[in-house]
């Protein structure tokens, strides 16, 4: 068993009373702490049209990022690509690995927010059909040399000239071969996306919102389809998100908890999800009420605070439900107010300086994942 590697995800979530060249400094001070503690992820959300998560470009602030640190992997989670066309696509992030020096990950998703697909007239019924027509073309764009013309039902992408003496017609092919690890978001049981990841060799991302018996499913999904594919599923490439946060003692930690951004971001989550594919995605028990689904519930089921010993025993069980992992990646939200910041600094310091060593024992890691 491989250690399990460290990650830290933002929405990002910020209040929209908060300046927003505020809310983007702290998320950079954030991200420059995580390079100091070891983190070996950091990953950021994209989102065009939400106060609540005000980062529209990813690779824009992780190029920030990448020019500031030189160990850590970055990587937008994920990139929208019902929004974008493919091309563009692969063009900027294969140039974005070479600025990083191949410490890119990839992230390939679809965005949901019906402001999203209003403001650029999309149909929100497509969005897994561009999604997955884009992901295709874009690693299509990324094996061949031109010319060329790949055809679908949303995009055409056609490249007439081969490269020729003046360096017309030549494409940009990622630093890391063939590209940079991809990964997909996953939410649901059953999840059709971790189906697609599965035959296309990418990496499942289970989301922080759902209890552990779905992320048991979500691996048993992705196993058998990927070796339906005649791929081998690893669970090292399984990269699981949670809410954590870590406190002196307990008490400390649950009583933070339930007055900082966790309990607001949960809360905006679940309304959120109400309007949109429903509370079942948050529950152990179909059968219990949408009532139900409170802070109480998402305390027991999605949320682990405590301190170091009582966070550890909540992840054993969490392992115990689920199998192995290879990726642990810590949510992090706003911070309220000068003490609030050294209590998430203070968690953040915790996660990976005496956390994750303790739970790479109590699971039996041998050796660091490359």
């Amino acid at each position: 068993m491989q250690n399990i590697k460290s990650g830290i995800f933002i929405m990002p979530f910020h209040s929209p009373d908060k300046p927003l060249a505020q809310c983007h400094d702290e998320d950079m001070e954030l991200a420059l702490r995580a390079e100091d503690l070891g983190y070996d992820e950091f990953w950021v959300g994209e989102h065009h049209t939400l106060a609540w998560e005000p980062i529209v470009s990813p690779e824009m602030f992780i190029a920030a990022v990448f020019r500031q640190t030189k160990r850590m992997r970055l990587g937008p989670a994920p990139v929208l690509l019902n929004l974008h066309h493919p091309a563009q696509v692969a063009n900027r992030m294969a140039f974005l690995d070479h600025f990083s020096h191949g410490r890119l990950n990839l992230a390939f998703g679809y965005g949901g927010a019906p402001s999203d697909f209003s403001m650029y007239g999309l149909d929100p019924d497509q969005k897994q059909s561009r999604m997955a027509e884009a992901a295709e073309m874009i690693l299509k764009i990324w094996a061949s040399d031109g010319p060329y013309e790949f055809v679908g039902e949303h995009w055409t992408v056609k490249l007439e000239a081969a490269p020729n003496e003046l360096g017309f017609g030549v494409v940009q092919k990622p630093f890391q071969s063939p590209h940079p690890p991809i990964a997909v978001p996953v939410t649901s049981r059953g999840s059709g996306s971790v189906k697609a990841a599965a035959r296309l060799g990418f990496q499942p991302f289970s989301h922080s919102i759902i209890p552990g018996n779905v992320l048991k499913d979500q691996w048993d999904t992705y196993e058998v389809a990927a070796i339906g594919a005649g791929l081998e599923p690893r669970r090292e490439d399984w990269k699981v998100a949670r809410t954590v946060f870590l406190a002196d003692t307990t008490r400390e930690a649950e009583e933070r908890a339930r007055r900082n951004t966790i309990d607001i971001a949960h809360e905006y989550l679940a309304k959120a999800i109400q309007r949109g594919p429903g509370l079942g995605v948050m529950k152990r028990d179909l059968s219990m009420p949408d009532s139900d689904v409170d802070m109480d519930y998402f305390m027991r089921e999605l949320i682990i605070v405590g301190d170091v010993d009582t966070v550890l025993d909540r992840l054993l069980q969490l392992w115990d439900e689920t199998g192995p992992f290879g990726t642990l990646v810590m949510m992090e939200f706003d911070w309220v107010d000068e003490d609030d910041r050294q209590a998430w600094l203070h968690s953040t310091e915790l996660f990976t300086g005496e956390l994750l060593p303790r739970l790479n024992v109590a699971v039996g890691a041998t050796a660091s994942v490359g």
